[in-house]
């Protein structure tokens, strides 16, 4: 655990660095000095607005527990195991199997479920991944998400900006600040993709000590990830930097330059940690 939050620390860095490294090429020391400040009130926004802006995006629906009681039932005990408040729950009419976290801190947070995922678990298998979000929201990886994409999102508009109006009178050689301007959104997402599947095993590990029941999360992984690929989800697809909120990649076409732009670890890695872990307590 220790050293997952130390790589996401480090890659929160580096963001932040790349973020002033386009800052200065757009403009200078003031352009870097702008750039700071507008990240800054971006992620002060993502702080207190993004639960509700994602839920939104993915047309979730609360529920309470005359609606859906058992689900709702299952995340209240899983949240008491965990020591946490009980969170909203949402609920996606969406054939995708997947699940989510959100919200800035524990006392805020949601948890969203897919239809197709309520449909194609048994409960052994929703209540593992249940409490891998519910770990999420314990380890505050909603909140370090919300910040990786809305920095990379700035990044990038920095980078589009630069390339439309010039840099600033300290700028370096034309070709070289062209270079930094079109590969400058391309390593924000690469850091991005990389704090995501950092946290993936932390929530893994997390989700597997709240439920205690680490073969039920590795089971219900599989299932997902085989009815995933061929189940399109329309929301992430438009919205693709919600992609490393899911418990697996919901993105289609997801196979190519597979080690630099997965959102996640290879499911069959994770599987192998769990399994892993499952024997270790026998």
């Amino acid at each position: 655990m220790l050293n997952n939050w130390l790589k996401t620390t480090l890659l929160m860095a580096a963001i932040v660095a790349l973020f002033g490294v386009v800052g200065m090429l757009v403009g200078g020391a003031p352009g870097m000095l702008v750039a700071l400040l507008v990240g800054g009130a971006m992620n002060l926004w993502a702080y207190w607005n993004s639960d509700r802006m994602v839920l939104r995006m993915y047309g979730a629906r609360e529920v309470g527990p005359a609606d859906a009681p058992e689900l709702h039932a299952m995340v209240a005990e899983l949240a008491g195991r965990a020591g946490l408040p009980m969170p909203r729950v949402y609920i996606i009419d969406e054939a995708q199997p997947n699940a989510f976290a959100t919200g800035r801190d524990p006392a805020h947070a949601a948890v969203a479920a897919t239809t197709g995922i309520l449909g194609l678990l048994s409960a052994r298998e929703l209540r593992g991944v249940m409490a891998h979000e519910l770990a999420h929201v314990k380890n505050r990886d909603t909140l370090i998400s919300t910040l990786s994409a809305s920095v990379a999102g700035a990044i990038s508009a920095l980078a589009q900006f630069g390339m439309l109006f010039g840099g600033g009178r300290e700028r370096p050689n034309p070709v070289a600040q062209l270079a930094v301007m079109l590969l400058a959104p391309l390593a924000a997402m690469l850091i991005q993709m990389a704090i995501s599947r950092a946290r993936e095993f932390g929530a893994d590990r997390g989700g597997a000590d709240i439920s205690g029941d680490p073969e039920a999360l590795a089971s219900a992984l599989r299932k997902i990830e085989a009815y995933a690929r061929g189940t399109p989800l329309v929301a992430a697809e438009a919205h693709p930097e919600t992609a490393q909120m899911m418990i697996v990649n919901p993105l289609a076409g997801g196979q190519g330059l597979a080690g630099l732009f997965r959102t996640h670890p290879a499911t069959e890695q994770r599987v192998a940690r769990l399994l892993e872990l499952a024997r270790r307590r026998l």
